[in-house]
């Protein structure tokens, strides 16, 4: 099978060159409070010069400069992430990026100290495996007691990750966003699932002719999901409509779900053992995202109360992932290690 991975990164990073998609995206995955605060009908990209004193050209390369409402400009950057591995070192990397940011700004704009520094709002787009586990806060990474006098002098940076595999499909769904459609896409359970969302995205287009002219990359990546599926199948050449490369992918889905069935990848009509088997692949994958969740949590606690107790390890190993995901807000307002992990009422 050919190796889609540089094709994919092209994609995003053309597809999220446009407003209207930037757009859809933050309406969509990001938090309401902080949507607020934005005038996202004014957004523009700005030219970015992310290089270091030596020389060396960062990947940080899709900046949206968008108005606040109170006034001034917020600087969204965007970090297209399609490694398959968690890189750990992201939020020092987000920190580097801001700080070339700015002295581009500086310079560029002739800004003072007066002037202050516009915020910024770095984002991660994540469509890796497994689930996006790495610290988010810089400080995470800082080894130092809790309650150190040195706190107070070391750097803050934070970033939002929008792990794509994360939300179910069916919220995704939900959403009837572009971008959603485009996150089912590319996280396809099968070859039905790529199918109707493929089949959504025709009808999105049809009922927004307006919308941002990306129907061509939607179709390249259609056609990466038909290599995708295909196996050992040779395919016709692809078709240059996307409404007709839809139609092939309908023809195909049938062939493709009873072949990979008998595999035993997925359920179709088969009962007994296969059932048995997929129970168990989900149960392992809901494993996978416990563990993740607890890590996360884990992170989070011991940055914010120190080292944690036994019981409180435990209390976490334990937990299931709906009770994790609970406990994770909580760190938002409760001020005790005891208030976080109380029981769900």
């Amino acid at each position: 099978m050919a190796d889609t991975t540089h094709t994919s990164d092209a994609i995003y990073h053309r597809l999220f060159a446009y407003p209207e998609m930037v757009a859809d995206l933050l309406r969509n995955f990001l938090a309401p409070n902080i949507l607020a605060e934005l005038d996202l009908s004014q957004m523009r990209r700005l030219n970015t010069k992310l290089t270091a004193k030596t020389g060396q050209r960062r990947r940080g390369d899709i900046v949206w400069e968008i108005p606040v409402c109170a006034g001034g400009s917020l600087f969204l950057m965007l970090l297209l992430e399609f490694q398959s591995e968690i890189d750990e070192w992201m939020v020092l990397r987000m920190d580097v990026y801001t700080g070339l940011l700015y002295q581009q700004l500086v310079d560029e704009r002739t800004l003072t100290p007066s002037d202050g520094l516009p915020p910024v709002l770095p984002v991660v787009i994540f469509n890796g495996e497994p689930r996006w586990g790495a610290a988010t806060s810089l400080r995470e990474l800082i080894r130092l007691p809790a309650g150190s006098p040195l706190w107070q002098y070391q750097p803050e940076m934070r970033y939002h990750v929008i792990d794509e595999g994360r939300f179910p499909e069916e919220t995704l769904k939900g959403l009837h966003s572009l971008t959603a459609i485009f996150f089912r896409i590319g996280h396809p359970g099968s070859p039905e699932s790529i199918l109707e969302a493929s089949r959504d995205l025709v009808e999105w287009f049809a009922k927004h002719p307006e919308g941002p002219p990306v129907k061509q990359l939607f179709r390249e990546l259609l056609a990466i999901g038909l290599e995708r599926f295909k196996g050992p199948h040779s395919l016709p050449q692809i078709p240059e409509e996307l409404e007709e490369v839809v139609n092939m992918l309908a023809t195909h889905v049938e062939k493709w779900s009873k072949e990979i069935e008998q595999k035993g990848i997925l359920i179709g009509k088969q009962e007994g053992r296969m059932e048995g088997r997929m129970e168990g692949r989900m149960e392992g994958r809901l494993e996978g995202e416990q563990a993740g969740e607890a890590k996360i949590l884990t992170r989070q606690l011991q940055r914010r109360f120190g080292n944690l107790p036994q019981w409180a390890s435990q209390k976490i190993a334990d937990a299931e992932l709906s009770t994790l995901e609970e406990w994770s807000l909580r760190i938002l307002d409760a001020t005790t290690l005891e208030s976080v992990l109380a029981d769900l009422s």
